[in-house]
């Protein structure tokens, strides 16, 4: 019976010992790893899109092994791993530390690139929210980030291989900022809030000039005059209106005098006068 009490416990202490060694910790497993084999493993798992794990086993690279070539192409790809899994605080966190650490490193431009494109993802997601009652409660800050990130890899690396791919995403952000600007317009529209829909069109005419939402801006800006009273500078706002949309839908002919569409109490003498304080104020062009 001693016998067999003996044999029963070295089973059950083989049996300690494996499952010991079965649950070892990433820690304890990567001990005496060499960089190589860090940077290895970690990119092994980022292709495996086990992004968790590939940020740790960077992390634990860069503690191990602070300096060199992989511990800085580590920290991009950490910001990479955190955009991918969903946590765009933390990858604009990571390129910006990059940034700061290393503003002379060949591969610099990706890091302004990765903080354009996790805003420029996350401004779709907050602007696929957007809804009539509660527009002008939103800022799509997101989009501006973007925009400026962007533009910042292409003002310093105009020859940068995501130039090219950074521009067409300005152009897009442009034409989304500028569509959500006239969204917010609209909404004091309807509300009455003539003031703050002139400052809102005003903005999109001074920001966003080649973008289509700058009719809307135009159109929205004479009728919102023309409700306040101000009948000289709805007529110069229509003016600029005609001279850069000639065949804008939000003008109209009667009796040879040109109004604003879904302003019925428009008279003879809403085109006196001249678009001068506008064109001094925006530098529009008839012929530009």
């Amino acid at each position: 019976m001693v016998r067999y009490s003996g044999i029963l416990i070295g089973i059950l202490a083989y049996a300690l010992l494996a499952g010991c060694a079965f649950f070892k910790s990433p820690e304890t497993e990567s001990a005496n790893w060499s960089v190589e084999e860090f940077y290895r493993e970690a990119n092994g798992a980022l292709l495996k899109e086990r992004y968790q794990y590939a940020i740790e086993t960077y992390q634990r690279m860069e503690s191990r092994f602070p300096y060199g070539p992989h511990a800085e192409q580590a920290q991009l790809e950490i910001g990479y791993a955190h955009y991918k899994n969903g946590e765009p605080e933390a990858a604009i966190a990571a390129a910006d530390r990059f940034i700061r650490l290393h503003p002379t490193h060949p591969n610099v431009d990706y890091a302004f690139y990765l903080k354009g494109l996790v805003n420029f993802h996350n401004e779709q997601s907050i602007l696929s929210q957007f809804g009539i009652s509660d527009v002008s409660d939103r800022d799509p800050r997101s989009g501006r980030d973007s925009f400026d990130a962007f533009r910042d890899l292409i003002s310093r690396y105009p020859e940068s291989r995501y130039a090219e791919d950074s521009r067409q995403r300005m152009a897009f952000l442009l034409n989304t900022l500028a569509k959500h600007d006239v969204q917010v317009a609209d909404y004091y529209m309807r509300r009455g809030a003539y003031v703050a829909v002139v400052n809102r069109c005003k903005h999109v005419v001074e920001n966003y000039q080649r973008t289509p939402a700058v009719e809307d801006a135009l159109g929205m800006m004479a009728r919102a005059y023309r409700k306040m009273g101000m009948q000289q500078l709805a007529a110069d706002t229509l003016m600029i209106l005609e001279a850069n949309f000639p065949n804008s839908r939000y003008q109209t002919t009667r009796a040879g005098t040109t109004l604003v569409v879904g302003d019925d109490e428009a008279d003879g003498g809403f085109l006196q006068g001249t678009a001068s304080f506008f064109k001094r104020l925006f530098g529009f062009r008839g012929d530009s």
